[in-house]
């Protein structure tokens, strides 16, 4: 019997197929990448295949549906109302079929084969170093294929199956993912050594107002984060004399010139690698302003020992100022 993998009509009178739609699990893989990138190049080099397979690939599909799913023009390729639900559909048959593989995967051993990791910028280029070698020391055979990028991003990513557990922080919350809780990790205020701050053992939320406050950009979770420490950033005009930085890293250079002064999670400023002349560190006073990072994975994700092992490796890696959270069960969104 040959499988050819496509999805077939069948009159139900005679049992014949009505038409064959050519809707491969490839030809669904097409349509999903061309509906994120909107553009034939871009989604045939995603998909690994020139960009006149793919076109008449897409063609095919929209003739033997009858219907146009996307707009063509020379600058940009959008979706159609019909496609986007019919893009949505193919996004959880893809899933699911993943989700076969997770499946016979965890059957055999859960820590066997990679594990698709995503992390947010602000906490991947702290945790990984200390992670990659404990998670290598517990499951040899798991190598980790990880991804950095803004949580709505993973969290889209982790939807679509493209990873399998994401890193991120509170607050959070969408239906079908799992999160489990880490650790909590404080915040720091970091100025230049000569900086007039540094006679003041704790700094106060409220007085960053008072100061050129430098930031991450918008869209970056904790930028809102620093800014619910401090209300006033916002509402008394500190906004509006707020830098931004690209990286939490180059946000320390400009404040180690005397540019004006940060905030940072304790990863990114405690500790020896963190240690520079030129800048100075100060916790908050009470209550301590922190973040929750935890662990989001698909409810239906079966590898769970890769998951304990993932979350062994963290609480194991001894990251400065950080507060580990002992065995906590998870916690389905619904």
């Amino acid at each position: 019997m040959h499988c050819s993998g496509a999805f077939f009509f069948t009159d139900v009178h005679n049992n014949k197929p009505e038409r064959n739609i050519a809707m491969t699990l490839t030809y669904l893989r097409y349509l999903v990448a061309l509906a994120h990138e909107r553009h034939f190049g871009h989604a045939a080099e995603k998909c690994h295949v020139s960009q006149p397979t793919l076109s008449v690939a897409i063609k095919k599909v929209e003739e033997e549906l009858g219907i146009q799913l996307f707009e063509r023009s020379p600058s940009e390729v959008k979706v159609t109302e019909t496609g986007r639900r019919i893009v949505a559909q193919a996004e959880k048959v893809l899933v699911e079929v993943a989700h076969i593989d997770e499946i016979a995967a965890a059957g055999k051993d859960p820590l066997s084969g990679p594990l698709r990791l995503g992390v947010i910028y602000t906490i991947g280029p702290y945790l990984l170093p200390s992670l990659i070698p404990r998670v290598h020391q517990r499951a040899p055979r798991m190598p980790l294929i990880i991804r950095e990028n803004y949580t709505a991003q993973l969290v889209e990513a982790l939807k679509r199956g493209e990873l399998d557990v994401i890193i991120i922080s509170l607050p959070f919350g969408e239906p079908g993912i799992v999160t489990q809780p880490a650790y909590d990790e404080p915040f720091r205020v970091v100025m230049a050594v000569d900086h007039p701050w540094t006679a003041q053992e704790k700094i106060v939320p409220d007085t960053l107002a008072a100061d050129q406050l430098l930031l991450l950009g918008a869209g970056n979770c904790f930028r809102d984060q620093v800014l619910e420490v401090c209300p006033q950033c916002q509402s008394s005009g500190g906004l509006q004399r707020t830098l931004e930085g690209s990286s939490l890293e180059t946000i320390r250079h400009m404040v180690a010139t005397g540019l004006g002064l940060t905030v940072l999670p304790s990863t990114a400023a405690d500790g020896e690698k963190a240690a520079n002349p030129l800048l100075a560190v100060r916790p908050f006073a009470d209550p301590e302003p922190t973040r929750r990072v935890v662990l989001a994975w698909r409810v239906t994700y079966p590898r769970s020992g890769a998951i304990d092992i993932l979350r062994a490796a963290i609480l194991d890696s001894d990251l400065p100022g950080v507060r580990p959270i002992g065995p906590a069960p998870a916690r389905e969104n619904i």
